[in-house]
């Protein structure tokens, strides 16, 4: 149940910065709503950035194309963990970040040298976002956010999103959702769900939750 004491007590001793974690499966609305949550608080002057779980996936340069895309990108152990801690780390300290970047068309890292500048809120989006891991058990998100959509709809979207934005092929979609993407779904997302303070219906378009949310932000700023 949600509950907003502890909330907010959890926010008082993150050392400033409002750090709001949003999980769900690939497909469900994750980034929309982070963006929109973004557009939302930066409208009432409130420095907000999106961190993407998906720009730490580790990177396996030795390895062939073929290799690499074989490997499981929806296990927890996919992603670089540390890496993200120390960065979420280094911005609640005051310290500038590089910007981290990843070509799912060549399944490879593409980090940059762009400084990202700590923001009054932080914004963790990502399928593990919830995960027992060490380092995101160490992060002290104020408000943890589930996006609760269909399994079918979110097919619908990975499937769109993989071949205009990724060049996949159906059939190497429909391989991977069979081989990684529905078990690890299985496996994952039920507990991920409980952990979550609220659950968001319809996708990140869902615009009276960005309006909810994002007002309880700015409560949270002005105390």
């Amino acid at each position: 149940m949600f509950n907003p004491s502890r909330v907010l007590l959890s926010c008082l001793i993150s050392n400033n910065m409002i750090i709001i974690g949003i999980c769900g499966p690939s497909g469900s609305g994750k980034t929309k709503l982070a963006d929109n949550l973004c557009e939302a608080l930066s409208a009432n002057d409130v420095s907000c950035y999106v961190l993407s779980q998906d720009c730490y996936y580790k990177s396996f340069p030795e390895l062939s194309f073929e290799e690499r895309a074989q490997l499981n990108f929806d296990s927890p152990s996919a992603f670089d963990f540390q890496a993200l801690y120390e960065d979420i780390a280094a911005l609640e300290s005051k310290v500038p970040i590089t910007k981290k970047q990843y070509d799912f068309c060549k399944h490879l890292r593409a980090d940059t040298n762009e400084l990202i500048y700590p923001p009054q809120v932080l914004i963790l989006e990502g399928i593990h976002a919830f995960s027992d891991d060490e380092y995101i058990s160490k992060i002290d998100m104020c408000l943890k956010v589930f996006m609760d959509v269909p399994a079918d709809i979110c097919l619908l979207r990975r499937v769109k999103r993989d071949m205009f934005e990724r060049e996949r092929t159906f059939d190497s979609i429909e391989h991977q959702y069979k081989k990684t993407v529905r078990p690890m779904l299985e496996k994952y997302l039920k507990v991920y769900k409980e952990r979550a303070d609220i659950c968001v219906v319809g996708g990140g378009k869902n615009m009276k939750a960005v309006e909810l949310i994002s007002e309880y932000v700015l409560s949270l700023i002005k105390k």
